[in-house]
């Protein structure tokens, strides 16, 4: 069973894909249909790696919105085909920065533990 670092790890890869390609206009990836199901295939990777980590990690980071992560998720999987491309594209302007950072804040304070 994978734990809650490996979770966040895979949180973290899938921030990363999601950048790797949509360093863009709002007109480009509204009009890019194979960058926007990228994106979402990483979104849905995200919540899924989210609903695993233990009540215990989520309770302790609780500032981060992970029944919106996951509902978001959810979403994207049950109600594939009305999904709103605007909404896709307000998440990677607002939520996924504001994640990457608070990933990055959980990895440092980690990594220092284990020193």
């Amino acid at each position: 069973m994978r734990d809650d670092s490996l979770r966040f790890q895979d949180i973290q890869s899938a921030i990363e894909n999601i950048e790797k390609y949509s360093k863009c206009t709002r007109q480009e990836f509204m009009q890019n249909e194979l960058l926007q199901v990228w994106v979402v295939h990483h979104l849905q990777m995200i919540g899924k790696a989210a609903r695993g980590i233990s009540s215990e990690s989520r309770e302790r980071l609780s500032s981060i919105p992970w029944p919106k992560i996951i509902g978001l998720r959810n979403i994207l999987v049950h109600h594939y085909f009305s999904i709103d491309p605007e909404e896709i594209w307000r998440v990677l302007e607002m939520d996924i920065p504001k994640l990457k950072a608070d990933l990055e804040k959980i990895t440092a304070s980690t990594n220092g533990k284990d020193k």
